[in-house]
């Protein structure tokens, strides 16, 4: 039996160059996608299912969630 090397899903990269995160939930082309808030964007295939979530300026859109999150820990 051949030991294939299988990406799992999802799959989470991040571009520091254009500060773009992006998790792909599901292999596929991009056919549509949709801007669910100013800044993130869902990406759909053919058949209308979610492949992807692209959020652009990342760095500044985690750095707004993960701030209360450490607020948090600090006090626990």
């Amino acid at each position: 039996m051949k030991n294939k090397h299988r990406q799992q899903l999802p799959l989470v990269t991040y571009d520091s160059k254009v500060d773009v995160l992006y998790i792909a939930t599901k292999k596929g082309a991009e056919e549509e996608f949709i801007e669910v808030v100013p800044g993130v964007q869902v990406e759909l295939n053919r058949k209308r299912e979610v492949i992807g979530i692209e959020i652009l300026s990342a760095s500044r859109f985690l750095k707004s969630v993960l701030k209360p999150l450490e607020e948090r820990v600090k006090v626990a």
